[in-house]
């Protein structure tokens, strides 16, 4: 060692990125510890959206949650609807028809797609690339429009129901999606073009916070993130609920668990899903949507209008709750960022005792430090893009 390097007063650098951070969503914070560029230690702090999800949930009725369940991942607000939904289906015993769980599949689908194109367009916004942002954001648009059409909501939708659904399909929805989807897969296939063989793109993120696929699981990794690292785990084909049994499509897997392969599975995923609600517009049968069950969904307007029954079951129901049996639940879906998990516990009254979700972008976050340490302080954005953190959905 020259007399240089022993007598040259060096120290490493502490910054706090975020929470102010137009990446960092308003909540997070890191702890970034550097020498010159390379991070050394890196501490995460999710902080606090103070929105109390579940404590909101256990003083509303039952049918008073879908609303707080928009809010978790608001950027694909029907399944958690259809996860909270199932839950309480399950507690109850209800099966729903099964053109209602055809629906729910497709609406699942439709906001999948949106929360990937989202992604994607956001991640290659934050790196430079406007134009890809520009693409993906108009065939977010077109997705949103079908959605709109649905339930008369873009982005919070409160379209499930405990038995069923708000409404049934509009006239004339399948060749509307049709259309949508031949757009957004001419708008695919103008993004692939310009990131995935991009020079600086690939850079940027191939080889970066690679995640090897014991680790991840160590982790609590589901989703996009999980799979990335060659794990073909998804609640769709591992526990199928609804009709994904009866649905043909495939799990993308990626090889090295790096942020490449993230991008790479969230971009495939795009298309499996439109694949997916092309089926099920095929395979939709005839029938209702809703359970005949008045003691747990409402009646129509019609029928509390003219029968007096349907009136009376629908003063208590608004008033007072539905009267879910007592019991506890859990039950996990395929959430765009991974598993969707929720637990519930009745008590045998109109509300909730307890109603707690599992967030898979929780535990994506909590592994940032595992990650993040060794790469470059200009990695920190890329990979945080990937995991997707969902504030409304992190938030405890």
């Amino acid at each position: 060692m020259t007399d240089l390097a022993k007598n040259l007063h060096t120290e490493h650098m502490v910054i706090n990125m975020g929470p102010s951070h137009p990446v960092t969503h308003g909540t997070v914070k890191f702890l970034v510890t550097l020498d010159g560029e390379t991070i050394v230690d890196f501490d995460v702090e999710i902080g606090y959206l103070h929105r109390g999800f579940e404590k909101m949930c256990e003083n509303s009725t039952w049918e008073q949650v879908f609303p707080y369940t928009d809010r978790l991942n608001y950027l694909s607000p029907i399944i958690n609807n259809v996860g909270y939904a199932l839950a309480v289906e399950k507690l109850i015993g209800i099966d729903t028809p099964e053109r209602c769980k055809y629906v729910r599949v497709i609406v699942s689908e439709l906001s999948r797609l949106a929360d990937h194109l989202t992604n994607v367009a956001a991640s290659g916004l934050e790196l430079g690339a406007f134009t890809a942002f520009l693409y993906f954001v108009e065939a977010r648009d077109l997705i949103w429009d079908l959605l709109e059409s649905v339930c008369g909501a873009r982005l919070t939708s409160n379209y499930v129901r405990i038995g069923g659904l708000k409404n049934d399909l509009p006239d004339g929805f399948k060749e509307q999606t049709k259309e949508v989807f031949k757009r957004c897969r001419e708008l695919w296939i103008d993004v692939d073009k310009l990131l995935t063989k991009n020079r600086i793109f690939i850079d940027r993120l191939k080889d970066v916070c690679i995640m090897p696929p014991d680790e991840a699981i160590a982790w609590g990794f589901t989703g996009p993130c999980l799979r990335a690292s060659g794990v073909p785990y998804d609640v769709r084909k591992a526990q199928p609920y609804l009709v994904y049994d009866q649905i043909d499509f495939e799990i993308p897997i990626g090889e090295k668990g790096d942020n490449f392969d993230r991008y790479l599975v969230r971009m495939e995923e795009i298309n499996q899903s439109m694949r997916i609600v092309e089926q099920a517009l095929d395979k939709l049968p005839d029938g209702p949507i809703n359970v005949d069950m008045p003691e747990y969904r409402w009646q129509s307007k019609d029928d509390i209008y003219t029968k007096i029954e349907s009136l009376i079951f629908h003063f208590k129901t608004v008033t007072g709750g539905i009267r879910v049996p007592q019991g506890e639940v859990y039950f996990p879906v395929e959430g765009a960022n991974g598993e969707v998990g929720f637990y519930l516990v009745s008590d045998g009254s109109g509300k909730p005792y307890k109603c707690r979700v599992r967030p898979p972008c929780f535990p994506l976050t909590a592994a940032m430090p595992r990650m993040i340490k060794g790469a470059l302080i200009a990695d920190i954005v890329p990979t945080f893009d990937m995991i997707h953190m969902i504030g409304g959905e992190c938030d405890r």
